[in-house]
């Protein structure tokens, strides 16, 4: 008979994501394997500062002094952001909740651990194109070749949806509907599925595809030359070719640092400058709260600009005739004798 372990560490892992993850929180593969990331990366650390091997670990290794030392280490030497950091500590925040469920007599140094707050950050804008930018990248890819034909429907298919790129790889021939109403089904983050409609256009494209073309309900849509799905890296590659090309048509591009979310931005934009309600545009960017939404609103400049020139001509100002303010003397001197 093989002995029992003699720290159950290792148990309490594996329960954590065959029993706790898996079995009651139906959690995706997706956060299994963020989940799995972050406590292989926390072991190593741990090992490393007690210079012993990752299996000789124990369950008084998991100290708060540890825990926050780890944290801090991501921004230091792995040069994390703070968003990353911030979601590294959710993961092992999970962990101790199932931890304080299976080993209640060391619930007290698992709250410790619990009450590690998060780091706040600054949340930037959101970087997007105008509509003329992104047409001059759609229209780049050759059409006359199969990948050409690819990679514009591609960038037509992000656009159109405003899809997040793992959900746009994940689009099989089962989810497309290419007859009136087109539509696509998109599964997106907590298995969450959305349904989005299709322009005649982005119709066009998407029906030159092999993979649409032969019908086969269970193949993806977007392959490389192997038949396998592209990779995020390979769409990244794609989208940078693409706008380098389209730089002498849209120079301001050379600007920007464009990747497949900025796309999913773009569109997001589009719907707001086109009018459309900021509660219909969260259902489908598949956003779980209006809030996320709303950034879009502090990141358009033209709405903005619209909205100040509607009030300088509610308001009966003719900003262009306006003269520009200067202090008079007797001001200066007053602030000059403060």
């Amino acid at each position: 008979m093989s002995r029992e372990p003699k720290d159950p560490l290792l148990a309490y892992v594996e329960s954590f994501f065959h029993d706790y993850l898996q079995r009651l929180q139906g959690a995706s593969a997706h956060t299994v394997r963020a989940y799995r990331d972050t406590l292989r990366l926390l072991f190593i650390y741990l090992a490393n500062t007690k210079g012993c091997a990752v299996a000789d670990l124990q369950i008084s290794d998991l100290r708060v002094d540890a825990i926050a030392a780890f944290l801090t280490q991501l921004e230091s030497v792995r040069a994390n952001t703070v968003v990353t950091r911030n979601c590294r500590r959710a993961a092992i925040r999970s962990f101790c909740k199932h931890l304080i469920r299976v080993d209640l007599p060391h619930a007290e140094q698992y709250q410790r651990i619990l009450a590690l707050p998060a780091k706040k950050s600054r949340q930037p804008l959101a970087t997007y194109l105008e509509a003329e930018e992104v047409h001059a990248i759609i229209d780049q890819p050759d059409r006359h070749t199969a990948l050409g034909q690819r990679d514009h429907g591609l960038l037509l298919f992000l656009y159109n949806t405003g899809a997040r790129i793992s959900e746009a790889l994940a689009v099989r021939c089962a989810d497309l509907h290419l007859t009136p109403p087109r539509q696509v089904r998109l599964h997106g983050k907590g298995r969450k599925d959305r349904l989005c409609p299709l322009w005649p256009e982005t119709t066009q494209a998407l029906q030159c595809l092999p993979a649409v073309r032969n019908n086969t309900p269970g193949n993806f849509i977007f392959v490389n030359r192997q038949g396998e799905p592209l990779t995020r890296d390979g769409v990244a590659y794609l989208l940078r070719k693409y706008v380098t090309a389209a730089i002498p048509a849209a120079p301001t591009l050379q600007r920007r640092k464009i990747t497949p979310h900025v796309l999913r931005h773009s569109c997001a934009v589009a719907l707001l400058q086109s009018g459309v309600d900021i509660t219909v545009i969260r259902d489908y960017l598949g956003h779980a709260s209006v809030a996320t939404t709303s950034r879009y609103l502090t990141t358009n400049l033209q709405m903005k600009r619209a909205a100040l020139e509607a009030f300088w001509e509610r308001a009966g100002i003719t900003p262009v005739n306006a003269t520009p303010w200067q202090p008079s003397p007797d001001l200066l001197t007053f602030l000059a004798s403060l």
